[in-house]
């Protein structure tokens, strides 16, 4: 792999942003396509599909072949909430492949007793947020039902582009939710990428249940994504 084609593929994978690797077999002759650049490209479809996926593949275009070498980011999940849902769907995440971080400024909840294995933040959404990041490649969850705690990172997360934002709350409480948001300048648009009640509709009751409902729409909403469309730097 010549030096550049390099750097740029650690400058991606370092900014959690996807990206193909497009290699000429008969020859070696490599390119870096940015998925922000994929609609352009000659090979749109192919590339588009390779990164929905995150599976490499090998093209045939008439005596050419071409290996298409996905690199996209690991998907997370950030919950705001150190809450007895978080404890059940945190180790149901983890065994799904997803790294998680758990946010709550409530020092006595947010403890790593509580939480084994899992990275635990006890701040304040709207200071920690910054920070670490929220990009497509996320999953978010308000779990708190305290707007102080939740709404700093569901803004931040619709401002991202999170591929799943879900909130717990009646429809009642969301309907609240959301006029306090759309108060904030946010449209009405955004605000129905809002999943709530959050979670699958299966009659969930127990936190435990509740968790299962919840990870389940974070797989579907994952493996159903469209292509991240990230703005160029």
């Amino acid at each position: 792999m010549e030096l550049p084609v390099l750097e740029a593929l650690n400058a991606e994978r370092a900014a959690r942003r996807a990206c193909v690797l497009v290699t000429e077999m008969d020859g070696g002759r490599q390119r870096l396509v940015r998925s922000v650049d994929v609609a352009a490209d000659p090979l749109a479809t192919e590339l588009a599909e390779v990164l929905r996926t995150g599976r490499s593949t090998m093209l045939s275009l008439g005596n050419a072949k071409i290996f298409l070498t996905a690199h996209v980011p690991a998907p997370r999940l950030v919950l705001t909430g150190a809450v007895h849902i978080s404890q059940a769907l945190a180790p149901m995440a983890r065994i799904a492949g997803l790294d998680v971080t758990i946010i709550d400024p409530r020092t006595a909840f947010a403890t790593s007793e509580r939480f084994p294995d899992v990275t635990v933040l006890p701040q304040w959404p709207d200071v920690v947020l910054p920070q670490i990041g929220l990009d497509p490649f996320t999953a978010f969850a308000a779990l708190t039902h305290d707007p102080k705690i939740d709404d700093p990172g569901l803004t931040a997360a619709l401002a991202a582009g999170c591929f799943y934002i879900g909130a717990l709350g009646s429809r009642r409480t969301h309907a609240t939710r959301l006029e306090r948001l759309a108060g904030q300048g946010i449209s009405r648009e955004t605000l129905s990428r809002i999943r709530a009640p959050i979670g699958l509709d299966i009659g969930a009751a127990t936190p435990a249940e509740i968790a299962v409902s919840i990870l389940a729409e974070i797989v579907g909403a994952l493996r159903q994504r469209n292509v991240p469309r990230e703005k160029a730097a």
